[in-house]
Order: structure tokens, then C-alpha cells, then sequence
């Protein structure tokens, strides 16, 4: 195991406090006891900065740096970048949300569409750094200290707390696997559930094969976990740390965000609402629960029919 219970509490006191102690409270729902990380509240409207921002701690100023991203690991490189003194330059697919892109942009990054996905814009990423030997490349999952980073949203819920389980969205991995490195290292009974869009189960399916398996192509309006590979040290953990892997449709997606705007006054993208829509379609057994609600940067259209779905 590469990630280090001692980088988890290193990086609780490095990071830029921005990011730590995001509210977490309880919530009566579904008829269970729900503790709700919102994860939305800082600059960038995601747990990403919290990885990210750890990463960069350990580079010089002026460090050139490359990443890959659809957008919120994009946003949190960007905004730990300038204010680390660091030139970031994000590579992303042709569609990304131009929301995102404005975000990144705003805080002084290079955006340079690249292909139609986000696997395009990470081989592009890679042939980058590769050129040019004095660029690091942060690949969200594959460099400990960004899930050690998110390791610290672990430190945050169970001060204090037990929880039957943990309820997580899964994209590239570094979120689920920071917070149950120390989620099975201080309540080892606390089961961790992953969940995957059912339109991209590329996690589920290389866990289920030991290895990292490659989807033909991601089928989700969850852009935010709509992984068609996963990075293999990113598997390699989750195979030690994850007990479970379940699926939600978009349309249960799009029944928590509701939720969430409804009950919690949260405008989550769908990424943020995965963990949500699993325990709410009866996935997650258990009756203390933990979820993080985590992105609120939804696309125009998705804001738009949120706002309609609302107004029924």
C-alpha cells in the first residue's frame, strides 16, 4: 500500500485551508441516518483542490505543470497552481463544459482542447511532459499524495463518528481510495461502497477482473466519472480498500439531484450525486451512512433541467 497514513495527516496541515472542514452534517433520509459531506463548498466546488493542492506542496515555485482533466481536477490544479507561484497548463477533451474551462482559464491556466474524450486529452497530456522534461504531469489517481490529499476528507468524517458505511462517487479513483485508507485504518468494520455510473463501470469491471479493464466507450451524463480506463495503481488500491462497487442509471442520478436541491439546498452536476442516488435506490445496507456530495459545476443544459424537474 503506497499511501501513507502519515501523508494523510501531513496534508490535513499543508493544504490551503480552503478546502478542509467543509460542512458534514445529519440528515433524516431515506429513513436513515445519513451524514452529508458537502463538498462543494470552496473555490472550485469539489473535493479536487484537497489532492491536488497537496501534490503541488511538495514542487518548487515555478514549477511548469501538465494535467489532463474534464474539468474539476482541471479547476483545483489551476487554482493550487497560482497560488503555489506554478504555470499549469490543462489538456481536455473538445466538450468539455465551458463553464469548467472559463473556471480554469480564470485562474491563469492554459486550456488546450485535445480530442473528444478524456482519454484523448490524456495521451495528449502524457506526449506533453513527455516533449518537454522540465513539465510534471499530475495524473489525477496515479500520484499517492492526490489521494492522500483526498484522504483527509476520511480524517473529517469519522472524528468522533462510526459509520455501518461509506458511500462513494468513482471516477478516477483517488477520493475513494484516500478516504478509505483512513476509514479501514481507524473503524477497519466501516465498509467502503464505491459507485460507478452504470453507463461507465470501468472501476467495477477491472476490479471484478483484478486489473484495469478499459470500457469500449462511457454511456453517462456523470462527465465527472465518466472513466473509460482506469489508472491501474488507482485499481491496485481499490482491490485492498473497496468492498464494494455499485451501479446507478442517470435517471437515478437525476432523482438525487433533485434530492439534493430539494432537501439540502445543494445544485449538484451529476457526478456529485452519485453516492446519493446508490444509497437512495436501496444499494448501501446500513443504517449510519456516509456520503460525500462533491461537484457543483453542472452544464447549462443539466442546470437548466434540474430547475425544470424543481419547478413540476
Amino acid at each position: 500500500m503506497d499511501l501513507d497514513l502519515a501523508n494523510i495527516e501531513k496534508a490535513a496541515r499543508v493544504i490551503d485551508p480552503q478546502f478542509l472542514d467543509t460542512p458534514q452534517y445529519v440528515d433524516e433520509l431515506l429513513d436513515r441516518t445519513v451524514t452529508v459531506k458537502l463538498e462543494t463548498a470552496n473555490p472550485i466546488r469539489s473535493f479536487k483542490g484537497r489532492g491536488a493542492d497537496f501534490a503541488l506542496s511538495a514542487l518548487d515555485p515555478g514549477t511548469r505543470v501538465v494535467c489532463a482533466s474534464s474539468g474539476n481536477f482541471g479547476q483545483a490544479v489551476a487554482y493550487a497552481g497560482r497560488a503555489r507561484g506554478m504555470r499549469v497548463q490543462v489538456f481536455v477533451p473538445r466538450t468539455i463544459n465551458p463553464g469548467k474551462q472559463a473556471r480554469m482559464e480564470a485562474f491563469g491556466a492554459r486550456v488546450s482542447p485535445a480530442g473528444p474524450d478524456g482519454s484523448a486529452a490524456r495521451a495528449a497530456a502524457a506526449a506533453y511532459a513527455a516533449e518537454h522534461p522540465d513539465v510534471v504531469f499530475l495524473r489525477d489517481g496515479f500520484q499517492p499524495a492526490i489521494a492522500e490529499g483526498a484522504g483527509t476528507i476520511g480524517v473529517e468524517l469519522a472524528a468522533g463518528q462510526a459509520f455501518d458505511a461509506v458511500v462513494l462517487p468513482v471516477g478516477d479513483g483517488a477520493l475513494i481510495s484516500g478516504v478509505a485508507r483512513w476509514i479501514k485504518a481507524h473503524s477497519p468494520t466501516t465498509r467502503v461502497v464505491g459507485v460507478n455510473a452504470a453507463g461507465a463501470p470501468s472501476m467495477l469491471r477491472s476490479l471484478e477482473a483484478g486489473h484495469a479493464v478499459a470500457i469500449e466507450r462511457a454511456d453517462t451524463f456523470a462527465e465527472g466519472i465518466s472513466v473509460c480506463l482506469p489508472v491501474e495503481e488507482s485499481v491496485r488500491r481499490a482491490r485492498e480498500l473497496v468492498d464494494e462497487m455499485v451501479l446507478v442509471t442517470d435517471e437515478a442520478i437525476a432523482a438525487a439531484m433533485e434530492r439534493a436541491a430539494r432537501t439540502l439546498g445543494v445544485l449538484l452536476e451529476p457526478a456529485g450525486a452519485a453516492g446519493l442516488a446508490a444509497i437512495a435506490t436501496g444499494q448501501v445496507e446500513g443504517e449510519r451512512l456516509a456520503t460525500v456530495l462533491t461537484g457543483a459545476n453542472p452544464r447549462p443544459e443539466q442546470l437548466g433541467e434540474l430547475l425544470a424537474r424543481l419547478a413540476r
